[in-house]
């Protein structure tokens, strides 16, 4: 039988804590090693209970082909209107995400809609968009304080919608839509930067308020972007014609923001298709 000194025993326990502490920390490297995901282009899939159905809905997530290791790249979230497709954006903003300028992320709508009310979609998009959030946080690369969203028609309401309930933008462009009466600005809106652009012949959402798709009642586009304004304290507008064209411009709101309303004189529901409006779009994201 052998007998071990108190010295001895001590000795041991220190040992025994030791291996227990480096294990530790070996497994929570690994673990953070494990979260951190590889940046590229692909389609990932959010799980999302949709009326008591378990939807795998997809996220087209565009890169440039070689991922610069050394960059964080901002995130443009890209819209598609009422009956459209993610695919819609991979395209129109190819150019930028080849570049590297950003990474495209583009959501489908369940129905090919975003929920806002009169849809086809019954899915809670705004819960969705907050599992993507999450979902990109363990990408590597991404700068997820730099992250903007582009709608288009439905896709801008959808825009609008996140700028009132969530704080995850940056700055939002709505395109040919503006708020609706069912959408008002909250308490807990937090300011954010808005490029609202409309077209004064489109033929679906009316620039001068009303109904339109759904049982949806749209404000007047220019009340629709002093409403903005007004929620982030800013100036009165700057007031300057490009060709035909009038451009509202409400600076120095709170915490630096801006809001902008782009009145297109002659366009009607496809202003998004100018490559254009896309590269001022841009220049405006980038300021924020």
């Amino acid at each position: 039988m052998f007998m071990f000194s108190i010295k001895h025993l001590l000795l041991i326990s220190k040992i025994m804590l030791l291996s227990i502490l480096v294990s530790c920390e070996d497994n929570d490297n690994q673990s953070d090693f494990n979260s951190s995901v590889e940046l590229k282009t692909e389609t990932i899939f959010i799980e999302q209970n949709v009326s008591g159905v378990l939807e795998q809905r997809p996220v087209i997530i565009q890169t440039e082909l070689n991922i610069d290791e050394n960059k964080l790249y901002p995130v443009v979230f890209g819209l598609h209107g009422n009956g459209g497709t993610n695919t819609v954006f991979l395209n129109r903003l190819k150019r930028f995400t080849d570049e590297g300028e950003f990474v495209g992320i583009y959501p489908q709508g369940i129905q090919k809609s975003w929920n806002l009310g009169s849809e086809a979609s019954r899915a809670d998009d705004v819960q969705f968009f907050n599992l993507i959030i999450e979902e990109l946080k363990k990408y590597q690369n991404l700068d997820m304080n730099k992250v903007y969203v582009i709608g288009n028609s439905n896709g801008s309401g959808m825009a609008n919608k996140l700028g009132v309930e969530t704080n995850h933008f940056k700055a939002i462009a709505p395109i040919v839509s503006q708020l609706m009466e069912s959408m008002p600005l909250k308490s807990t809106t937090q300011p954010l930067s808005v490029f609202q652009v409309n077209g004064a012949l489109d033929p679906i959402i009316p620039i001068n308020g009303g109904p339109g798709p759904g049982t949806h009642i749209f404000l007047d586009a220019l009340e629709s972007a002093k409403l903005w304004a007004n929620k982030f304290n800013c100036f009165e507008p700057q007031i300057r014609m490009i060709g035909e064209d009038t451009l509202y411009e409400f600076k120095n709101c709170d915490n630096g923001k801006e809001v902008r309303y782009l009145r297109i004189e002659n366009g009607e529901h496809n202003v998004l298709n100018s490559p254009f409006l896309i590269n001022e779009i841009w220049n405006f994201f980038q300021r924020f």
